[in-house]
Order: C-alpha cells, then structure tokens, then sequence
C-alpha cells in the first residue's frame, strides 16, 4: 500500500489509453445485461451465499497465511461472519491464524504504521469471544505506545485513507474497552490530520464527501485521463468502512460520534448517485469513462457502510435500501462463482490503474474479507439484529 512511482508523458499516456481500452472492453463484456434486482434477499439466502464463499478461500488455504492488512481484513471479514453463524469452523480457522502470529502485529508492537494495526481488529474480536490479555497485548502496546509515549503530540501518521479502515477501529475499541478517552481523542486528532491537513487542504472534499487517496490526487494534482479528478473507489469504500466500525465500538454520546455519522452520511449520499447500472461501482468514481466495468472491493466496502447506514437510521431506508440490494445482488449474480470464487476484486495498488485489468478471475483476501463484512452487515438488516 505504499506510493508507486507514475510515469508522466506522452508515450506513458498513450500506452495507459491502450490499457484503459482493453480494461473497458473486458469488463463489460462480462457484465450482466438485466439490471440486478433492488429486492434485498433473505437472510438465509445472503448467509448462503457468504458460507460458499468462505468455504471456498478457507478450503483453498491450510496455511491461514501472514497478518498483514490484506488477509487481516479477511480476517475481519470472517470473525464478522461467525458473529452471524456461529459456526465453529470460522473460529478454528481465525485462532489458528492468530496462534500462527502469536497475536502479534507486523513491524512489532512500536509500529506506528496503520497497516499493520489492521490484525488487532480480529485479535479484539477473539478476545472479545474468550477473554485473554495475551491476545490484545501486542496491539494494547502499539497504540499506547502512540498515544503515551512516542511523541503523543505528533498525528500525521495517517497520510492516506485506506489508514481510516486499518487503524481507526482499533483506537475506538480500545478506548471503550480500557474505558480511556485518550485513545479515542488520539484517533480523532490522527483523523482530522487526515481529514483536513495532510497535503495543505485535507483528503476530505467537503463538497461532495468524497476522499483523496494521498495528497498526489488532490485537485490539481493529478488528474485521470479524461481530466476528471481522481476518487479511487476502495479508497473511499476504506474510509466508509472505518467510519462504520467506529460508530460501531464508541457509545452513540460520545465525543465526536456526530461528525462521524455526518462525514458517512454524506459520502454515502454521493456513492448512491454514482452505482452503475449493473450493481458496481467504477474504480474511479470520478470519472465513469474510463476503466468502467465490475469492480467488488469497493462495491462490497459500499454494501456494508449502506447496510449499517440503513439498519440504524443514519439514511433513508426507503432510498438507500434498493441502492445496498442491487449492490449486492450485482455482487452475487456476476463476481461470485458457483463454486464460491469471488472475482472482479482489484488487486493490491493506490489507485484506479493498479492492478489491472480487472477481470471474473481478479480475486483478493481484502475483497473476500469486504464482501463477508458486507453480507454479514445485510443479514443482520434482513433479520433485523445487530451484528457488532
């Protein structure tokens, strides 16, 4: 997830508009020609649906792999799925991972880096299962590490917006689980850093609700080729999702919950506008006509920040509902195989451009992970619970 280096010029442009073109051509040839429905299924039929599909990563993995962000976030995404099904397998197999770590972070527990905060999401969801210092012990020290001791003053860690999904959660949670407010406003000075200073301006576009990814796409910086700005889609799905497993860990009062819920809100009103007509999201919402095709991180992300939105009343069911149905229903009829192989994810990069082209056989543990989180987020709308 770090910066790559882009080439700018002419020749560089006319070889991405080749590129571009097959992207285009590729991914929408395998898009689906019916409109998804807006009807949102059961809850039986979308936790189906999320069993094949972590079935089918787990079953395809014996070895659960590092604890790096990408397969921390499917790990989230799978111990969300046993909060809905309590199926035994899901633990085993998260535990094992974990055990694997020894609930450890990459880079050690005096990494200021928000990726590899990520893991402590899932090591605070076994612990929250089956209490055990030992399992919060690496991420306990890493962000008391941040708040107390390592220059506490300094909040410019979070320099890109995927950092909302890896490590705001982690903050939140552990602020109400030590009952210690300092973590949570240390999580607010590292957001509004984000929000409203990195790069002069802040990622934040407060006009449309949509975030930079650094400051190398902000306006004027940067532009993709039809000279639109750039608003990479899993970018903005990383912040959407952050916000919500934040809201999720802090009690509805407490300080800060209200910008929160706006700054979600508001994003999310303008995701809504931009969903193509097959269920997706581009991965440039900015620009629909370029690499326009089926894209699963990002819509999944959209799913469970609409769903979440929806179930508490942060949007209007009415008109946001059929936008999550048709997300998902999109979803399933195109990038999820018979067999539970989830495609259409866009591979590991910092921008629309990144690792493509992205075809049915583009799959990712993040994306499996966004698209668990997602479901299990519909499910509990479906049956009307909460799943936290």
């Amino acid at each position: 997830m770090h910066p790559r280096r882009t080439v700018i010029g002419g020749a560089a442009i006319a070889a991405s508009s080749t590129v571009l073109t097959s992207v285009i051509v590729h991914a929408d040839e395998a898009a689906p020609h019916r409109p998804p429905s807006g009807e949102l299924p059961s809850a039986h039929d979308i936790t189906e649906v999320l069993n094949r599909v972590a079935d089918h990563w787990i079953g395809a993995r014996p070895d659960p792999g590092d604890n790096k962000w990408a397969n921390a976030t499917f790990f989230s995404g799978l111990m969300a799925l046993h909060a809905l099904t309590y199926d035994p397998r899901y633990l085993r197999y998260a535990r094992g991972w974990a055990e694997k770590h020894h609930y450890g972070l990459n880079a050690g527990s005096v990494t200021r880096h928000a990726d590899n905060q990520c893991a402590g999401q899932a090591y605070l969801d076994l612990h929250a299962i089956d209490p055990d210092e030992e399992k919060i012990a690496a991420i306990e020290s890493c962000l008391r590490w941040m708040t107390y001791d390592d220059r506490p003053g300094k909040d410019d860690d979070w320099w890109w917006v995927d950092a909302l999904h890896m490590a705001m959660p982690p903050f939140a949670r552990l602020s109400v689980l030590r009952e210690d407010p300092r973590y949570a406003e240390k999580l607010y000075r590292l957001y509004q850093h984000t929000k409203r200073t990195e790069g002069g301006p802040g990622l934040y576009d407060r006009a449309t609700g949509l975030w930079c990814r650094d400051r190398r796409f902000l306006p004027g910086h940067r532009l993709s080729l039809s000279g639109v700005p750039v608003f990479w889609s899993r970018g903005n799905g990383w912040a959407a999702a952050g916000h919500v497993k934040t809201l999720k860990a802090l009690p509805p009062d407490a300080p800060h919950t209200g910008e929160y819920r706006d700054t979600l809100a508001l994003l999310l009103r303008t995701v809504a506008q931009r969903q193509r007509p097959d269920g997706f999201w581009d991965v440039n919402l900015g620009d629909p006509e370029r690499l326009s095709g089926p894209e699963s991180s990002g819509t999944a992300l959209f799913v469970y920040a609409l769903a979440y939105a929806v179930r508490t009343g942060l949007v209007d069911r009415a008109t946001y509902l059929p936008v999550a149905a048709r997300a998902w229903n999109g979803l399933v009829g195109t990038a999820v195989r018979q067999d539970g192989f989830l495609g259409y994810v866009q591979g590991v990069g910092d921008r629309p451009e990144s690792s493509g082209p992205v075809t049915g056989d583009s799959a990712a543990g993040f994306g499996v992970g966004a698209f668990l989180m997602a479901g299990t987020e519909l499910a509990a709308l479906a049956r009307g619970v909460t799943v936290r």
